[in-house]
């Protein structure tokens, strides 16, 4: 397990700077705010977990420890996994953004100044990658030499947008998706029983994620999406107006999030017409006549597609936006040789 790899020989021998990298929503960040409270507390028990109950610990809790740093982007949302007990709140906020240098910058003199408590002094930057390379290089300087008893925590599902020299200060612990059984035993202890599976298989086997979506509201959303990709109007001005009505929600259902869907029904249509296989989404039914496709027409739909997901956050007009999305859409479902 992670935790005895990293913890195996105790606290004493934990390297100075941890980078816990993997795909979103399998439990990096709820670890390492485990990790962080672990190495604040004051009464730590003897299976090396914090005691919860000492002053550090409440402290920490409370989100006002004095030898505690969080960094994460401007407007973060916790999208990445976070604790789905917070997800509510924070969903409602706006995408993630940067990491400010001024951010990191704001951490020298925490580093550098005694501990208030006398003991561990812990900064725990999440989604790293979101560092522009100046941020990155000034918190690069901070982790060359930084003080004995000072701890750094950063977690990131995309390291390859992080700095060679980044990870290489860093132990690097990679996170993957825990076996479906597991995932699916642990959505159903979090109140998703009903589809865990479904939705799990949709999230890429990461139920931090499934569980965010629940939270948010977002699962509603989604099956109504693949309701409309599985019979579409022929139409894409009528396919594009339900899509229209499910971004005019309650707001946590996104256009990045419509279109990311799109392309995995595309993707999965592709994949099961070449290859006869699925991997989103197997626990819908299946459209009728995909033997009809063809695999060429789809790939091209999927990779137009993706040039739609960069400029999914800030469309000019989003019904327009919505009809081109729909037209490429559709235009993949011909059949062969039409």
């Amino acid at each position: 397990m992670i935790r005895e790899q990293l913890l195996g020989q105790g606290l004493d021998h934990l390297p100075h700077a941890v980078l816990l990298v993997g795909p979103a929503g399998v439990g990096k960040t709820a670890f390492s705010e485990q990790l962080a409270a672990l190495l604040l507390c004051e009464s730590v028990a003897p299976d090396l977990t914090a005691c919860g109950e000492c002053q550090a610990c409440r402290w920490l809790d409370a989100g006002n420890h004095p030898d505690f740093r969080r960094v994460a982007p401007d407007g973060d949302d916790e999208a990445e996994e976070g604790a789905a007990e917070k997800a509510g709140e924070k969903a409602k906020k706006k995408s993630p953004g940067i990491i400010r240098i001024a951010q990191i910058r704001e951490l020298e003199s925490f580093v550098f100044t005694g501990s208030h408590r006398n003991g561990n002094r812990v900064m725990l930057v999440t989604e790293a990658e979101a560092m522009p390379p100046a941020a990155a290089n000034a918190l690069l300087k901070i982790l060359e030499e930084p003080p004995s008893n000072v701890y750094f925590i950063l977690v990131s599902s995309k390291t390859k947008s992080l700095l060679p020299t980044i990870r290489s200060r860093c132990r690097v612990i990679p996170f993957g998706a825990p076996d479906a059984a597991a995932a699916t035993a642990w959505l159903a202890d979090a109140g998703l029983e009903k589809q865990a599976a479904r939705y799990l298989q949709l999230a890429g086997g990461a139920p931090m994620r499934v569980a965010q979506w629940k939270d948010q509201g977002q699962l509603a959303p989604i099956d109504a999406l693949v309701d409309s990709l599985i019979s579409p109007p022929a139409d894409p001005i009528a396919l594009a107006a339900r899509w229209d009505g499910l971004l005019k929600g309650d707001g946590v259902f996104r256009m990045e999030n419509l279109v990311e869907n799109v392309q995995r029904w595309v993707f999965d249509l592709a994949q099961e017409r070449m290859a006869g296989e699925i991997r989103y989404h197997g626990g819908w039914p299946r459209p009728k006549g995909v033997g009809n496709l063809s695999p060429t027409a789809l790939m091209t739909a999927w990779r137009d597609i993706g040039q739609f997901r960069r400029s999914a956050r800030h469309p000019l007009n989003q019904l327009l936006f919505l009809e081109s999305l729909a037209a490429h859409f559709l235009r993949a479902l011909r059949p062969a040789g039409q």
